[in-house]
């Protein structure tokens, strides 16, 4: 089973009724799960597609699917952006961030456990954890260039 299929049976089971409106905000992010969207540029996309819809109906979605879990967020550049999980099994999970493209990779281990022992005796109460760099397709694009240009 698909993320966005998932997703939206997310919805139903949280009560929420899959709308045309939500089937698109979900299908859209499905479609760019491998990248942060701004939430502007989502509510762009949504009034492009559905005029009569107000920017309050889509923000409000946007934090109910974050509160369920049927999107990840975070802050980038003072705004908010989001992605669709991409993990619904584990939804506690780190990332890769290619700094050029934008692309997002999934790590499949928390370091949390490492930073707890340096820190005896306190209670950590949430945590953070993102990598940045160059995606191996940057990377590989990044050092061709060097090479044409040598």
């Amino acid at each position: 089973m698909d993320n966005t299929t998932i997703a939206l049976k997310q919805l139903k089971q949280h009560g929420y009724r899959v709308t045309k409106q939500r089937e698109s905000m979900v299908d859209y992010l499905g479609r760019n799960q491998h990248r942060y969207t701004a939430v502007t540029i989502l509510d762009r996309y949504m009034r492009t597609q559905f005029p009569g819809v107000s920017h309050d109906t889509i923000y409000r979605n946007v934090k109910s699917f974050i509160e369920m879990g049927i999107l990840e967020s975070r802050m980038q550049d003072d705004q908010i952006v989001v992605k669709l999980q991409c993990d619904f099994q584990h939804p506690h999970h780190h990332h890769f961030i290619c700094t050029n493209c934008g692309k997002v990779i999934e790590l499949k281990m928390c370091p949390l456990n490492y930073f707890e022992d340096q820190v005896p005796g306190a209670k950590i109460q949430s945590h953070n954890f993102e990598l940045y760099g160059l995606c191996a397709d940057c990377q590989k694009r990044a050092n061709s260039l060097k090479e044409a240009n040598a």
